[in-house]
């Protein structure tokens, strides 16, 4: 394993330790899983294809120097936006398409530039491991992109429902992944 793999093992498994370790403090809620399951079952059958035909073997490591660069660079960005936007939701955060009970619309923030900052920034890493790494990596990207979309469609389904006056206008008035633009 070349050291920058090294970085992005660690990178990951220190940041999905964080995640599991700050996901037992916050409030309760529930996932509609039945009703979601078609999604998340078709993303998981394409991975488990993908893995089987050795999709993310080491096929052709990036062996540049610069692309490692700004792959690393997009990946401590990303993981940063991430954990600043856990950190900020605090008690609110939950699985994609949860439902929390008494649910508080956080606007401010990361969530003041993107209404899904933390999809936002586990993309980015994710880029920025494909960069480092292999392009190969960019199908997981988009499996989680597409994931990421659904998900952020249904839980706006449910923060209009639950905040019917002012999500629509912080809606208006903030791009869904990437600031400016989308």
């Amino acid at each position: 394993m070349r050291p920058v793999e090294f970085v992005f093992a660690i990178g990951w498994a220190a940041f999905w330790l964080y995640w599991l370790v700050a996901a037992v403090f916050t409030k309760r809620g529930r996932i509609p899983w039945s009703r979601e399951l078609r999604i998340r079952a078709l993303i998981a059958a394409i991975v488990i294809v993908l893995i089987r035909l050795g999709a993310f073997r080491d096929h052709d490591l990036n062996a540049e120097p610069w692309r490692a660069g700004i792959g690393l660079v997009l990946f401590a960005a990303g993981l940063a936006f991430a954990i600043w936007a856990r950190m900020h939701i605090g008690r609110n955060w939950g699985n994609p398409m949860s439902q929390k009970e008494e649910p508080e619309l956080v606007t401010s923030g990361p969530y003041n530039l993107v209404r899904h900052p933390i999809y936002t920034g586990i993309l980015t890493a994710g880029i920025g491991t494909a960069v480092a790494l292999s392009w190969l990596w960019l199908t997981a990207v988009v499996l989680a992109g597409v994931y990421f979309l659904y998900s952020a469609r249904v839980e706006e389904r449910y923060m209009t429902d639950h905040f019917p006056r002012d999500y629509p206008v912080y809606k208006r008035s903030t791009r869904m992944l990437v600031p400016f633009v989308f």
